[in-house]
């Protein structure tokens, strides 16, 4: 799952050797902060949060299948 993440985000931006992808594991969720360089941020957000609205389903869906639930936090 991180790979995934990591993957999707440095195709968006500008500088991809900026990305960087922590786990916060628990018992049933899974945490995923995704960081990226101050200038990449709108671009892995996008117009009205739509690309980030994306990469969270596209977490979820794969979150699914493994049983987990799997939640994305962009920061700054």
């Amino acid at each position: 799952m991180k790979t995934l993440i990591e993957t999707m985000a440095k195709s968006l931006v500008d500088r991809p050797n900026d990305v960087k992808v922590t786990e916060i594991e628990g018992e049933r969720t899974t945490v995923y902060e995704l960081r990226v360089s101050q200038g990449d941020l709108g671009k892995v957000i996008g117009k009205q949060g739509k690309t980030a609205r994306a990469m969270r389903t596209i977490l979820g869906a794969a979150g699914t299948k493994l049983g987990k639930r799997c939640v994305l936090e962009i920061l700054e």
